[in-house]
């Protein structure tokens, strides 16, 4: 039997569980995940390796995971669209993760259509079955999704409990051309360290603000020193406005203690090392609507800039907590 390997586009609405899919299937957490939606800003990829077994080949997938689709109304928005379009290309299958709680909106309608202009195989993956009362919620979901595309493959998951992604791979994998891996069997992702480290402070300002602070606010790292023992991390928090910049540090400087407390036990799991973490904000007003600002935020121009060069070595896990499919 051939070895299989490919590019698998995950698509879907902002808040669908692409980030969460993409964590399951690979098996470490690569892309953060909150409630608030938008939360992904760039394109993620995971490398999943399989051996034979289960009714498939062995194979590796590349997945690539894209912001929420949406109509852009900012500089940033209009980025995160052009990572998108930019994820639909050379790509061998595209997973279409919809929400099956949800009935489906303008954001549903508007991907389905860009992918009715494309003429790459589709999968549409129904997730959030745990939420559902049963198959007579199910099958009728089913029906209508037939009717919008021809999908290649229709598979229920519950991307949370892991359930379904068995057989999600195997559609997966028979899809997927025959040919040699792209990566090495240990790299689980091509970010490097810095660009995760710098998500995992995003996601706690995410997780700790409210309102619209989350959205007006994002990570650089500024320096990264790994070591074998100590890992040096100074990184700045970025927002628009002066309000925001005094909810971010808190008052004696708790809120901006309490996201770094967290980023740090975060980043030294990842890491597996101890992490000295130092937190800055600044305001930067209206970053959003900067094309400039918001094309330095690309993890590939910042280490293109720091190195000269290309990017540095991708984040390999450390082996004692590495997770993967079998």
């Amino acid at each position: 039997m051939p070895f299989r390997s490919g590019f698998v586009c995950i698509l879907g609405r902002p808040n669908a569980g692409k980030s969460t899919l993409l964590n399951a299937l690979v098996g470490e957490k690569l892309a953060i995940i909150s409630p608030k939606p938008q939360t992904t800003r760039n394109r993620i990829q995971g490398i999943v390796n399989l051996p034979k077994g289960k009714g498939r080949d062995a194979a590796q997938i590349v997945l690539i995971d894209t912001p929420g689709v949406h109509k852009p109304d900012s500089s940033l928005g209009r980025k995160m669209m052009v990572e998108v379009r930019e994820a639909l290309e050379g790509c061998d299958l595209v997973l279409l993760i919809m929400d099956a709680t949800r009935k489906l909106d303008q954001r549903d309608e508007f991907a389905i259509q860009m992918l009715n202009r494309s003429s790459t195989k589709v999968c549409l993956v129904l997730n959030k079955i745990d939420l559902l009362r049963g198959k007579g919620q199910l099958l009728p979901l089913i029906e209508g999704y037939k009717k919008l595309h021809s999908f290649n493959a229709i598979v229920p998951i519950s991307a949370l409990k892991r359930d379904g992604l068995d057989i999600l791979l195997k559609e997966v994998t028979a899809v997927l051309p025959a040919g040699p891996p792209y990566f090495k069997e240990d790299q689980l992702t091509d970010q490097p360290a810095r660009f995760m480290a710098a998500e995992i402070i995003r996601e706690r300002v995410l997780m700790e603000t409210e309102e619209e602070l989350p959205y007006a606010t994002t990570v650089i790292v500024d320096s990264f020193e790994e070591g074998a023992k100590l890992t040096r991390i100074s990184a700045t928090i970025y927002c628009e406005r002066e309000g925001q910049k005094g909810i971010l540090i808190g008052k004696h400087g708790q809120m901006l203690k309490r996201i770094g407390t967290s980023s740090r036990l975060q980043i030294e799991r990842m890491l597996g090392t101890k992490v000295f973490l130092e937190l800055y904000v600044k305001v930067q007003p209206n970053w959003r609507e900067s094309r400039g600002f918001v094309e330095e935020l690309d993890w590939r121009r910042q280490l293109e800039h720091l190195t000269g060069g290309p990017a540095e070595m991708p984040y390999l896990p450390p082996k004692t907590t590495r997770r993967t499919i079998r």
